[in-house]
């Protein structure tokens, strides 16, 4: 039944992508100096999870290079790479400047001089979940670097932008913007029959099991894609000739457990702290767990932190908040 499992991965990026060319054209426009030589403008991708934004940016550059001749570019996830050193090692290594660098010992300092002295050509970098960064001050160095160009991803536009002192603010807030939309159930059918087309054998799913699918994605692509993906493979170990709504059904509680688990294993230690307190207890008062969280780690950050982490934990469903600011609790996602 599988004929390309590679396509059934949620990274994989598709040649053709549906339903955003207004995005793409935005961003293909934004980042056309690099054809003539020239440093692009940095652009801000935000919207919801599951949107298409990685996608798009990833797919957008791809096009780019195979334009471009001399165009160096490097993909950043700064939730897993969340430290300056860790950004700063990324950049770095797609330009072959981190052979004698060594992660216990080289200051941070020398890597952000090493990134100065970069005179190569254009340089992309996309830095995903850009919100999750330790030091949003390392923005500031990579827009000093005369030919390297940011393309920032995340969720919210104030969870990047509140927290820019003045020298961020005044070059950053003029960025290029453009927002994404969630997905309607049909865009969702219509990405997963591409996937389909490109990964199954002909006549393995029927389009109202892709509008099953969708219905249970609620415009998460993400989610949409893990579901036909499992559903594959329960199908195969059943040795059916067709996901049925049964097969769909049956996955849908482990596929959200499954993309819960990789959410999880990206939390930074505090945020994990955060959400083990709450996953402790059926609710938690915002004091309360504040309270908690200081007595549980040795570096508490601010009030303000714990909120932008709680937030960052709601936006991927792994908590519930109800209330309004002074009297808001938090419970764990089922």
């Amino acid at each position: 039944m599988i004929t390309n499992a590679r396509v059934l991965q949620s990274e994989f990026v598709p040649n053709d992508v549906k339903h955003r060319p207004a995005e793409v054209s935005h961003l293909s426009d934004t980042l056309r100096p690099v054809t003539n030589g020239n440093r692009p403008e940095p652009s801000f991708l935000y919207g919801p999870s599951g949107a298409g934004k990685t996608c798009i940016a990833r797919h957008t550059v791809e096009q780019l290079r195979e334009n471009v001749v001399d165009l160096n570019t490097q993909y950043v996830n700064c939730w897993e790479e969340h430290t300056a050193f860790q950004t700063l090692y990324r950049v770095l290594d797609a330009v072959g400047n981190t052979h004698d660098i060594h992660r216990r010992s080289t200051p941070t300092d020398e890597l952000v001089q090493r990134l100065r002295e970069y005179d190569g050509p254009q340089y992309i970098v996309i830095l995903d979940e850009v919100d999750q960064l330790e030091d949003k001050e390392i923005l500031y160095d990579f827009y000093r670097i005369r030919n390297l160009s940011m393309i920032l991803i995340a969720n919210r536009e104030e969870d990047v932008f509140s927290d820019f002192d003045g020298r961020l603010n005044s070059r950053l807030q003029t960025c290029i913007r453009i927002r994404f939309n969630q997905y309607s159930l049909d865009q969702l059918v219509t990405i997963l029959e591409d996937r389909v087309q490109w990964g199954l054998e002909q006549g393995a799913i029927e389009t109202q099991g892709l509008e099953r699918i969708a219905d249970h994605a609620a415009g998460d692509a993400r989610i949409a894609i893990g579901l036909l993906r499992n559903a594959a493979r329960q199908a195969v170990q059943q040795q059916t000739e067709q996901i049925t709504d049964d097969v769909i059904d049956a996955v849908v509680s482990e596929t959200k457990s499954e993309i819960r688990q990789k959410t999880t294993d990206k939390l930074t230690p505090h945020q994990q702290v955060l959400y083990d307190l709450i996953t402790e207890t059926d609710r938690i008062g915002a004091g309360n767990l504040y309270s908690a969280y200081c007595e549980t780690v040795e570096d508490p950050k601010t009030r303000r932190t714990m909120r932008n982490h709680l937030s960052k934990l709601q936006q991927y469903n792994l908590i519930t908040a109800s209330g309004n600011t002074r009297n808001r609790t938090y419970s764990a996602c089922g």
